[in-house]
C-alpha cells in the first residue's frame, strides 16, 4: 500500500490513484461486534424499558449504548472528548482546520446534515470555510438531546451570522428521511461514532445512507484508525473518572426513568481494548449482587457479584477496509486525510 505523504504540520492527504493503491492488497474480513448508534433515544419509557429488559435477559447481558446519551450523559460525554487522553476528538479537530477549505472546494455549496452533532465544536471549522467560500449556508444538526442542540443553535448563530441553522431533534432515521429534500448536501458522521455499530447494524446503517442520499451528495466520515492498546486504554480510562461517570450515569438514568434502586456506588467502568476483534470493550462491572427493577414493565433482573454487562463499544479501522467496504453501498471515497501519526482519518465520501 503506497500512501503519499503531504508536508503538513497536521495531515496527510490521500486522493485519486492513491485512493486506488489504498484499497487494494490483501482481502480482510469485516469484524462482526454488538450494540448500536450513540444517540439518546426521544423513545417513550416505555422503548426504554423494552430495550433494557432485554439486554438484561441477554446472556452474557449488554445494553444498548445509545441510552447513555440522556442530557446528564451528553454533558459528561463533551467532558471526556476535553481529557487529554481522548486524542480522537483533538486529532479529528485537527483535520478538519487543515482540510476544511479544501472539503468544501470539492464538494461545492451544500447543506451540511450533522448525524450526533452534540455541542457542534468541531463543526465550526467546517461552517468557518463554508461560509467564506460560499457566503450564506445551511446546517441541520441531528441530535437527541434538546438542550445540546438548543446550546449549538445559539452559539453557532451568534458566531456565524450567515448561517442557517435548522435543528432535528430526534434520531437518525429520522434525518434519512429528509435527505432527498436537503441535497445537495454533505452528511457529517465525524467522532468514529461508525465504531459503536456492529457487522449486522453497519449494514443497515449504510444500506439507509445509500437508499436516501443522491448520488452527487457526500459524506464526511471520521474514523478512529489506531491500533496502539496502551494509548486505546488510555483513551477510555481517563484519570479524571469522566468515563466512570458516563457509565455509571446509565444505571442512575434506570433508577429515574425505571423505577430501579441500583447503587451505582458499587459499579466499576471497565474499558479494554481487544487486539482480536480490533475495539474497545466497555463494561458496567457489578461488585455486590444487585436487583434492576423495570417496573414498567414489572420484571426485575438480579446481577451477580463480579458480573459485566455490556454497554458500548467503539470498534477501530484500517484504511483499506473502509474504502473497499463503502463501494458494497455505491460510495466512492474521492479523500482521505488523516493525521501525521495515523491515529485517526476523515474520509470524504461521495454517493455514486
Amino acid at each position: 500500500m503506497n500512501i503519499k505523504i503531504i508536508e503538513s504540520e497536521q495531515v496527510e492527504q490521500l486522493s485519486g490513484a492513491e485512493l486506488a493503491d489504498l484499497s487494494s492488497g490483501p482481502e480482510v474480513s469485516w469484524t462482526s461486534i454488538e450494540p448500536i448508534i450513540n444517540e439518546e433515544s426521544t423513545d417513550s419509557v416505555i422503548e426504554f424499558a423494552l430495550s433494557m429488559a432485554r439486554g438484561l435477559s441477554d446472556t452474557p447481558k449488554r445494553l444498548e449504548c445509545r441510552y447513555l446519551y440522556d442530557g446528564a450523559g451528553s454533558q459528561i460525554f463533551e467532558r471526556i472528548t476535553e481529557q487529554p487522553e481522548y486524542y480522537l476528538t483533538r486529532t479529528e479537530w485537527g483535520i478538519l482546520q487543515s482540510c476544511a477549505a479544501d472539503i468544501a472546494k470539492k464538494t461545492g455549496d451544500v447543506t451540511l446534515v450533522e448525524l450526533g452533532s452534540g455541542s457542534s465544536v468541531k463543526t465550526r471549522t467546517l461552517l468557518d470555510a463554508y461560509s467564506k467560500e460560499f457566503g450564506a449556508t445551511c446546517y441541520t444538526p441531528v441530535d437527541v438531546s434538546h438542550s445540546i442542540l438548543e446550546q449549538a443553535h445559539d452559539d453557532i448563530t451568534a458566531r456565524f451570522p450567515s448561517v442557517k441553522v435548522d435543528p432535528i431533534h430526534g434520531t437518525y432515521d429520522e434525518a434519512f428521511a429528509l435527505l432527498k429534500t436537503l441535497t445537495p448536501s454533505m452528511l457529517l458522521f465525524l467522532g468514529s461514532t461508525i465504531g459503536n455499530l456492529d457487522s449486522s447494524e453497519s449494514l443497515v446503517f449504510w444500506d439507509k445512507i445509500a437508499s436516501h442520499m443522491v448520488p452527487g451528495d457526500h459524506l464526511l466520515l471520521g474514523v478512529d484508525i489506531n491500533d496502539d492498546p496502551e494509548s486505546l486504554n488510555a483513551a477510555y480510562n481517563d484519570a479524571a473518572g469522566h468515563s466512570e461517570a458516563f457509565t455509571r450515569n446509565l444505571f442512575t438514568r434506570i433508577n429515574t426513568e425505571l423505577g430501579s434502586s441500583v447503587d451505582v456506588s458499587e459499579i466499576d467502568h471497565v474499558a479494554e481494548f481487544s487486539v482480536e476483534r480490533s475495539r474497545v470493550e466497555i463494561f458496567a462491572r457489578f461488585n455486590t449482587e444487585q436487583t434492576i427493577d423495570i417496573k414498567p414493565l414489572e420484571q426485575s433482573f438480579t446481577v451477580a457479584k463480579g458480573e459485566m454487562i455490556l454497554t458500548e463499544i467503539s470498534r477501530k479501522f484500517r484504511l483499506p477496509d473502509i474504502v473497499s467496504y463503502v463501494r458494497n453501498f455505491r460510495m466512492e471515497a474521492r479523500e482521505v486525510y488523516t493525521d501525521t501519526s495515523r491515529k485517526f482519518a476523515v474520509l470524504l465520501i461521495e454517493r455514486v
